[in-house]
């Protein structure tokens, strides 16, 4: 079982943007986000979509996002 909900991706991005991303650019559904000491990442998500615990680890692995950040 995984540690990850399922949750919509605007919480995705709220959560990321708490542990210091931003958002480098913009275009349409596509955010580039930028951290320091991490290279840019693409948050490729429309708000109101629904990302699984799959695609939640992944997200992890390029960001360091946790479960509890969400």
């Amino acid at each position: 079982m995984s540690d990850w909900p399922s949750t919509k991706a605007r919480r995705v991005l709220a959560a990321l943007q708490r542990i210091g991303w931003r958002v480098k650019r913009e275009a349409s559904s596509h955010r580039v986000l930028a951290r320091d000491g991490w290279p840019y990442t693409v948050f490729a998500f429309h708000d109101g979509e629904e990302l699984g615990p799959r695609m939640l680890a992944r997200l992890a692995k390029r960001t360091g996002l946790r479960p509890d950040d969400l």
